[in-house]
Parts: C-alpha cells; sequence; structure tokens
C-alpha cells in the first residue's frame, strides 16, 4: 500500500489568535458594562448601521412582500426539507424508564432548552440557509424562545430574503446585529430577548471566538473553523464533476481546504488540470477566494486501494465527505469520520449546505473524530431520575456507605444511613 501526493500543501504554523482573543474579550467586557448602548456603538461603528435594532413585525412583513415569489418557494421548499429531516432526528430521541433492581426505577426525559441564540452570518453572502438550518432545528426540538441575528448592511439592514427566512423558521425576535456584538446581544438577553442557553451558527474569527470565550456561561453548538470538504472518488467518477465540487467549495474563503482521494490517477491528474480554468470562470469575488484556497489548501492523494483511500479520508475527518465510487454502500458501512456523507455523483455537498435537509452547521478542523454537527439534539438535554420504595433505599444504603467510607466521604456514608431508618415491607 502507498499514498502519493500529486498536490499536498506545507503545513501551516497556528494562527495566532492573541489579536482577536483581545479584541473579542475587550468587546465583551464593554457590553457587559455598557449592554445595549455598548452594542448600539459597535453597530454603528463597525457595521454602519445607527438605525433599529429589533426588526418589528411591519419590517418582517415588508421584507418579505419585497422578496421574489421563485426565491419564497425555494426557501419553502428548503425549510419543509429541514424541517422533516429535524423532525425525523427528534423521532429517535425518547423518554424512557426502567426498574433496575426490584423497587429502583430510574429514567431519563429529553427537555429542550429554555432558549437559543441563532447567529446567521452575513459579510460576503447572505446565508439564507443558515438561517433555516439554525431556527428551524430548534424549533423542532421544541425550544419556547429563538433569537436571530444576521449582520446589517449601510442603509439597508438585513438582507430581505433572511428576514423571510428568519420569520418562516419562527424566530421570536430578530435583530440587525452581526460580530462579536450579535453573539453578546443574544447571550445576554437584550433589546427585549431571552438570555440565550445555547448559541449556534456559523461565523468568521471573532463570532467563533466570542462564542469560545462565552462557552461554559452559555451552551455553543461547536467550535467552529473554515469549512472544509474531502472527495473520495475511483476510475469510476467523472473528473468534470469532481472538479467543480471541489472548486464550489473552495468558493467559500481563502481559508477553506479542499481535498481530492483517489484511486484513478488519470482522474486525479485531469482534476489538476481542469480546477483552474473553472475557478476562472467564477466571478469576482468568488473567483480569487477559491484561487487562494485551491493553492494553498488544496491537497490531491493518490490511493493503491479503496481502503487506504478510506483510511486517509478518516484521517482527514472532513466537515464534507463526498464519495463518487462504485459500491456506495461499501463506503457507507466503511467510513467512519465526517460532519456529514454525500453518496453518489447525484449528490453534492451544495445540496447539503443549501436545500436537501440534513443540517450544515458542522464539525471542521478535524473535529468530527469526536463529535457530529447540529441537530435537534445540541437543543435538548438529556436528564435522569430515579425513585426507590423503602426495600431498595435499605439495600442501596449499606453498600453506598461501605463505598463511601472507603473512599473517606464519611459525609455520604451517613446520608445514605438515614435511609435505614425507614421501615421495609
Amino acid at each position: 500500500m502507498a499514498i502519493t501526493y500529486l498536490k499536498q500543501v506545507e503545513t501551516r504554523p497556528a494562527v495566532e489568535g492573541k489579536d482577536i482573543r483581545g479584541v473579542v474579550a475587550q468587546m465583551l467586557a464593554k457590553i457587559e458594562e455598557g449592554g445595549e448602548a455598548a452594542v448600539r456603538d459597535y453597530a454603528r461603528d463597525l457595521d454602519g448601521w445607527a438605525g433599529d435594532i429589533v426588526v418589528t413585525a411591519a419590517e418582517r412583513a415588508a421584507a418579505s412582500a419585497r422578496v421574489p415569489q421563485e426565491l419564497k418557494d425555494d426557501i419553502r421548499f428548503a425549510h419543509a426539507n429541514i424541517r422533516r429531516f429535524a423532525e425525523a432526528q427528534k423521532a429517535t430521541m425518547g423518554d424512557c424508564e426502567i426498574e433496575i433492581m426490584p423497587g429502583l426505577i430510574a429514567g431519563q426525559k429529553q427537555i429542550p432548552v429554555s432558549s437559543a441564540g441563532c447567529y446567521v452570518p452575513g459579510g460576503r453572502y447572505s446565508h439564507i440557509a443558515s438561517a433555516l438550518m439554525t431556527i428551524t432545528t430548534a424549533k423542532v426540538a421544541g425550544v419556547p424562545h429563538i433569537t436571530a441575528c444576521s449582520p446589517t448592511r449601510p442603509g439597508i439592514g438585513i438582507p430581505d430574503p433572511i428576514i423571510f427566512a428568519m420569520d418562516l423558521c419562527g424566530a421570536d425576535l430578530i435583530l440587525n446585529l452581526g460580530g462579536v456584538q450579535g453573539v453578546a446581544a443574544m447571550s445576554m438577553g437584550l433589546f427585549g430577548g431571552v438570555p440565550a442557553d445555547i448559541l449556534v451558527g456559523p461565523g468568521n474569527s471573532y463570532v467563533a471566538e466570542a462564542k469560545r470565550m462565552l462557552f461554559g456561561a452559555v451552551g455553543i453548538d461547536m467550535f467552529a473553523g473554515p469549512t472544509d470538504s474531502l472527495v473520495v472518488a475511483d476510475h469510476s467518477a467523472d473528473p468534470e464533476t469532481v472538479a467543480w465540487d471541489l472548486v464550489s467549495q473552495a468558493e467559500h474563503g481563502a481559508d477553506s481546504p479542499v481535498w481530492l482521494v483517489t484511486t484513478d490517477r488519470r482522474l486525479a491528474e485531469t482534476v489538476l488540470q481542469r480546477a483552474p480554468d473553472m475557478i476562472d470562470s467564477l466571478p469576482e469575488p468568488n473567483a480569487s477566494a477559491a484561487r487562494v484556497a485551491w493553492a494553498e489548501r488544496a491537497e490531491v492523494v493518490l490511493c493503491d486501494t479503496r481502503e487506504e483511500a478510506a483510511q486517509v479520508a478518516d484521517r482527514y475527518a472532513p466537515e464534507h465527505l463526498q464519495v463518487q465510487a462504485k459500491d456506495l454502500d461499501w463506503w457507507l458501512n466503511r467510513l467512519s469520520a465526517y460532519g456529514s456523507l454525500f453518496l453518489g455523483e447525484e449528490t453534492t455537498v451544495a445540496f447539503g449546505d443549501k436545500t436537501s435537509g440534513p443540517n450544515h452547521v458542522l464539525p471542521t478542523s478535524g473535529a468530527a473524530r469526536y463529535t457530529g454537527g447540529l441537530s435537534v439534539h445540541k437543543f435538548t438535554k438529556t436528564v435522569t431520575w430515579q425513585r426507590c420504595d423503602a426495600d431498595a433505599s435499605h439495600e442501596l444504603a449499606l453498600r453506598t456507605a461501605r463505598i463511601s467510607r472507603m473512599e473517606g466521604m464519611e459525609g455520604h456514608a451517613r446520608s445514605a444511613e438515614l435511609r435505614l431508618k425507614q421501615p421495609t415491607a
């Protein structure tokens, strides 16, 4: 078995994050002290937004009315798919109850968090799909209060299609806010909101750092880095399709890695030849972002066997893993480290990013080795309970007291032994 890199990038030094951490820490401290006034200052200074922070019901309706009907239909289509998948996920979760020993009954309950803050990125692209993915999933999970925010555009606010999507999905409060100030406002329950129990949604490095710093006081979905994608392909794959699937993901940004792992040299060489021309055909700024990502972050790996290719894919643990190869069931059963898996040339990561249903908020930077993506589970607490009768209580008390004293925990032992005073049946 052999692995040959037909294109390999140099290992990058760890990105220095002290400046980002310092800036974010200072912003959070100022917002903690100054509250809504500090948030308004940051919105004005950083985003050029001096308008109202809360999007009113009338403004929601006006924004929705400006969205073309065809786009509304597309958004509703995606929303329905995402909702159906989230509902199927929820159906796999359930309460349970078991008699562990005679007289001792224990169980678990599924309880949604009380409030969620959903961050919808803006910046270069208007991420309609992120509104659908985060808010819909929280709603299906049964979260009682959902606040959503997104970066504004000067003189405009949040783009109309994003407001329409937020409203369609059931956001209780929409804030004209992006960046650290948006995350902080949701976590603190500013502008009439409810303090968030969990913050979810992708964002830039400042948003990610704000979520990291707030973690503990609130929950978060995951620590997110730049999006990444890997395609596994064999001789049966179409090089044009493989190349476009890689280029489309490089479009996300200059720091977004894309990888090709293949057992076919001809396919690999064709993709290497075609990808630069495809990138050049994109509009700006997409082409510039993809060009840097391809030059500095893309790798092409040639393997002897499919088992070797699977091992390489598991080692990368990509956010998105696409398989264009024969015997898809083998790959489905074999692969074990990915955020979301796309099987066959008939599907593509772009479907998952926008409309097909499974969530697109996924683990990046190899985190798929130990966690999955956003789901109804992230908005739900699995809690346990127990009760017992006097006979079971006596049995537990005797054993608990002995173990506790062996551990040196006399208070635990005495607490257990109090239960011996209860009369048995």
